[in-house]
């Protein structure tokens, strides 16, 4: 069984821990309001559905791709809509998204965007911090997903996805989403976490984990109701329990004297600036970050790429060609997945990546005011890009709903603007784990595709949803065919 290494931390955490985020609903709508009330005594906002509205409330969850597109073509790349009691400026497009990204990037939180819907959860995770303490952070963890770690958990990536292959039977009825959502968490326990998950120790942890992340599927004000037996407490106390189990492993280590492998090891192994190691608190939540982190961008890729494939012959017999003639019938190895060695296999990776970003949207408020193509934005409003939207702009990929792998020829992916493609975002806030997440696609789609072919039970497109990340409502499934 392939093992993940020890790592040793490059840096302290010297930044202090944030204050804690307001998470009662009255409070922080009258906060919103007050807010809008500042901005609006100074400045306009940009043109847009400034007006309450029931129906882009719902068409946010419902159909927001279909909504911002229509927005982008009505009012150009920046513009307004109002979801709830709160206008929310939406950027979209190449050139705004490297502003946000990287030109402007000074002028944006993240902690103050959207995201913090996920803070129960997640905590004081990357995706809730700023500044230096999120620097501190980012560069302590930087060493588990340096290219050359990555490619020595390879083996553990290769091992998981052959394991689970081999289970798979003729004829069986797959749905692979969750089928997909299990493997990418074993992987995530082991290679990133390089938690011990013989015997089925990792079940517990997955069963608390999914359902501290089920309320993203519930109304949003059903999101944020206190009350007994809500999504919300449903939430809280399943996050108690995954608190206590990851707190358990915790404990166990230091017991041990032992920080122990990935990047849980990296975490307890560092310290403050006054030589003390790290509260369990803190450890906890970037360690349930990188869990969520590591296993959802994984789990919407793969499915999406089965659901292309299996509706797309032409894609899906040069997939198999390539397959067949590098790999020749055995198992990939690490170095087969440094995204040279499979070139076809790369661009419809990242043509699936184009048409199904995970990480759809990246909520952000405003620091100072900033102009965002050409268009005037205050300090304090809330901003967010999206990556789907963007991918899916005629200007920058014609015909943007086709599946077309080629569009990642050397030469197309060059002639591509800055911030036309981002499915891992970009810039500072690039995703710690994209090495990390295409390595294990790289891994899933090499085996499986291999040895199966999975033929959809179902022609109909899919119904998509964000909660938070885009995924299939209801999931997808295939019948399982042997090749």
């Amino acid at each position: 069984m392939a093992d993940v290494q020890v790592l040793t931390p490059t840096r302290k955490i010297g930044a202090s821990t944030p204050a804690p985020m307001e998470m009662r609903l009255v409070q922080r709508i009258a906060d919103d309001i007050r807010r809008e009330r500042r901005v609006r005594r100074r400045a306009a906002l940009p043109a847009g559905s400034t007006a309450p509205s029931l129906a882009n409330t719902r068409r946010i969850i419902s159909d927001p791709l279909g909504l911002l597109l229509e927005h982008e073509r009505r009012y150009g790349p920046v513009f307004t809509i109002r979801l709830l009691h709160e206008p929310i400026v939406w950027a979209i497009g190449a050139e705004v998204n490297h502003q946000i990204l990287v030109g402007d990037f000074d002028a944006f939180s993240w902690r103050d965007g959207r995201f913090a819907d996920l803070w129960p959860l997640l905590g004081d995770g990357m995706l809730n911090i700023d500044g230096v303490y999120h620097r501190d952070f980012r560069m302590l963890m930087l060493p588990a997903f340096h290219r050359d770690h990555v490619a020595g958990v390879a083996d553990t990536m290769i091992e998981e996805a052959v394991a689970a292959s081999e289970s798979l039977v003729e004829g069986q009825v797959l749905e692979a989403y969750h089928w997909t959502r299990e493997l990418a968490l074993r992987i995530a326990l082991r290679g990133l976490l390089g938690l011990d998950i013989t015997g089925g120790r990792e079940q517990p942890v997955a069963q608390a984990f999914e359902e501290s992340l089920a309320i993203h599927g519930e109304p949003v004000l059903l999101q944020l109701l206190p009350a007994p037996g809500t999504p919300l407490a449903r939430a809280i106390a399943a996050r108690k329990r995954l608190d206590a189990l990851v707190r358990a492993e915790i404990d166990e280590r230091r017991r041990r004297g032992d920080p122990g492998r990935g990047v849980l090891g990296l975490l307890l192994a560092a310290t403050d600036d006054a030589g003390s190691p790290l509260p369990a608190g803190v450890v906890r939540d970037q360690a349930v970050t990188l869990l969520f982190a590591g296993h959802d961008t994984t789990t919407t890729t793969f499915t999406f790429l089965l659901h292309e494939l299996g509706r797309g012959a032409r894609a899906r017999d040069a997939v198999e060609e390539e397959l067949d003639q590098v790999l020749g019938g055995r198992d990939p190895a690490p170095e087969d997945l440094d995204g040279q060695k499979l070139p076809v296999l790369e661009r419809t990776l990242k043509e699936t990546l184009r048409c199904y970003p995970a990480a759809w949207v990246g909520p952000r408020r405003t620091t100072r005011d900033v102009t965002l193509a050409g268009v005037p934005v205050p300090a304090e409003i809330g901003v967010q890009y999206s990556s789907w939207a963007t991918h899916h702009l005629p200007q920058l990929y014609p015909d943007p709903f086709r599946f077309d792998p080629d569009r990642f020829l050397p030469e197309r992916e060059a002639a591509l603007p800055r911030g036309a493609y981002i499915p891992f975002g970009g810039g500072s806030r690039m995703c710690l784990g994209k090495r990390f997440g295409e390595y294990e696609l790289r891994a899933l789609a090499s085996v499986l595709l291999s040895r199966v072919r999975l033929d959809p039970v179902s022609a109909a497109d899919p119904r998509i949803v964000t909660t938070p990340t885009l995924g299939p409502k209801g999931g997808l499934r295939f019948v399982v065919r042997r090749r």
